[in-house]
């Protein structure tokens, strides 16, 4: 050590040697504590004596286990949930919706995930297939599925109803909502079903019964046509229009139903304020001023003179009547929501040619 000392090596030589010595201590104290765990496990352990389980299938009726525990094979029970999810089922009953302010048939089949054609389908009694029928306060039927609404009459054949609707008579059997049972339904030319029974038809379809506009409105002789005291007649030469079409109210975007022919709407709802202003879209002669029958409430018809015509119907004011001239851009009434309709003050506004029939007259439009 002092050879070591007077090289300068002292201090490194004491250092490496504890070192050594600290390792060595650690492996002697590791080995001391694995042969004392080695003779305890390898030792008799005391543990408290436990009363034997019976063993015969008698002894169990007289043990008693606290609620938690089970003799069950698959382990601990699980407890009773207070609370359980039971899973949505689909519904197959027909439930009643009360219309509210500013739906449509549109919103109202979105809700319920239905078609719009559903909709209408399941209450002609109150909407006679057109959506401009559609009132605030009205109770509609909304079926569980999608298709037709029919109620039986005493003559009626199994057959012939699913023949006119286009479905199979075992579609209308089978369907759960209608309650009827295939071992009593009997012979399907006299079922045994009551008269004034509502069934559901799922999948079924119908032809539209036609109460809106028609493609073109005669005019040597209007009453052809079921529109209303507003119908012109004895109109002969209207003035002609230039053939392009402007807005005809000054909002340009859709509140309501677009263009739909498939539940026979064929106009659009442009947005607008009660009082706003609707202007002629194009010049022409005025053949129908007045109340509507069919939904459309207070509806003007101007007759352009070049196989169009255009309509304009829910106003809160008539300007012209019939007979008179208008030019493009006149004033001719005023936005409104007569006829009841349930989406607030719109205009509704159809476009309609005498070779094109009904067209979107967002696709025609082009002025300002």
């Amino acid at each position: 050590m002092v050879a070591l000392t007077h090289l300068g090596l002292g201090e490194t030589a004491l250092r490496i040697g504890t070192n050594i010595l600290t390792f060595l201590f650690v492996i002697l104290v590791v080995w001391v504590l694995q042969t004392l765990y080695r003779d305890t496990s390898l030792g008799q352990v005391t543990r408290p004596q436990t009363a034997a389980l019976p063993t015969s299938a008698s002894g169990l009726e007289d043990l008693s286990l606290p609620a938690y525990l089970s003799l069950s094979t698959d382990g601990i029970a699980r407890q009773a949930m207070s609370h359980t999810i039971i899973p949505a089922r689909p519904r197959i009953d027909v439930v009643s919706y009360t219309v509210q302010s500013g739906d449509s048939v549109f919103k109202i089949a979105d809700k319920f995930g239905l078609n719009p054609t559903t909709i209408l389908f399941g209450n002609y009694d109150s909407l006679k297939d057109t959506p401009d029928n559609l009132k605030a306060g009205q109770v509609l039927n909304i079926l569980p599925v999608d298709g037709t609404y029919y109620k039986w009459h005493e003559t009626d054949t199994l057959t012939g109803v699913a023949s006119f609707f286009g479905v199979q008579p075992e579609v209308i059997i089978d369907f759960p909502g209608n309650h009827l049972d295939p071992d009593t339904i009997g012979d399907l030319s006299h079922p045994n079903i009551q008269a004034g029974t509502w069934l559901v038809v799922p999948g079924g379809k119908r032809d539209f019964t036609s109460w809106t506009a028609p493609s073109q409105l005669v005019r040597s002789d209007p009453s052809v046509h079921v529109w209303g005291p507003g119908v012109c007649s004895g109109i002969n030469y209207v003035q002609v229009g230039y053939g392009t079409f402007i807005y005809p109210t000054t909002e340009h975007w859709l509140s309501g139903t677009p263009f739909t022919p498939s539940i026979k709407h064929y106009g659009v709802d442009f947005a607008g304020a009660q009082g706003n202003a609707v202007y002629a879209v194009d010049a022409g002669t005025v053949v129908y001023s007045g109340w509507n029958t069919w939904g459309y409430g207070n509806l003007i018809i101007i007759d352009h003179g070049n196989g169009w015509q255009s309509l304009y119907a829910h106003l809160s004011q008539i300007n012209v009547g019939c007979g008179q001239n208008v030019g493009q851009g006149d004033l001719i009434g005023l936005v409104g929501m007569t006829g009841g309709t349930s989406t607030g003050p719109h205009l509704h506004f159809e476009l309609m040619n005498v070779t094109y029939g009904y067209v979107n007259p967002l696709d025609y439009i082009t002025g300002p």
